[in-house]
């Protein structure tokens, strides 16, 4: 079923929101995929946070215009899938490691603000660490000073009540 003038243009107006947002786009072809793998693959994207969408490449040429992202235009051929995040890692990721499993999703391009990608760069992006883990990792490496510094102030007490439990049975055994 096709789209009228205005769906199409509630559909552009919509794309171009999430393009706004975005950190990143990845596009793969989806040719051969049945429904279940695409429904697995939709699921996959809603627990990750990457809006995923199938788009008429002349509507997503439209959306991309005047975007940091103009310069996938180029890329858009053939039935394309398109994962946009706001998350650098995120649509790579959840791209990358689906096509792992299922060889029928094939990556094309990515790209980052004003950044092109092509199908190594991407799977190089997947491979990267997401946002929520280098915070963890920052957060882990700010704690581990303080943590340091309060076992070492709470040995001192530890220390001296160790002394004298080591007087105490010490006397009681003399």
């Amino acid at each position: 079923m096709s789209l009228n003038r205005e769906e199409k243009a509630v559909v552009v107006k919509e794309i171009v929101g999430q393009v706004a947002s975005a950190q990143a786009i990845v596009i793969a072809e989806y040719r051969g995929l049945d429904v279940a793998s695409v429904t697995e693959l939709r699921k996959q994207a809603r627990e990750a946070g990457v809006y995923l969408r199938v788009l008429k490449n002349t509507m997503a040429r439209r959306a991309l215009a005047d975007s940091p992202f103009e310069g996938l235009s180029d890329q858009l051929v053939g039935p394309l899938i398109y994962g946009i995040s706001a998350d650098p890692v995120g649509a790579a990721k959840l791209m990358a490691d689906f096509a792992k499993t299922n060889e029928k999703l094939v990556i094309k391009a990515g790209s980052l603000p004003n950044s092109l990608l092509d199908q190594d760069g991407v799977k190089a992006l997947a491979s990267m660490p997401s946002r929520e883990e280098l915070l963890a990792k920052l957060l882990g490496t700010m704690q581990a000073p303080v943590e340091q510094f309060v076992r070492t102030l709470n040995e001192v007490p530890t220390g001296f009540v160790r002394a004298l439990a080591a007087v105490r049975d010490q006397k009681e055994a003399a």
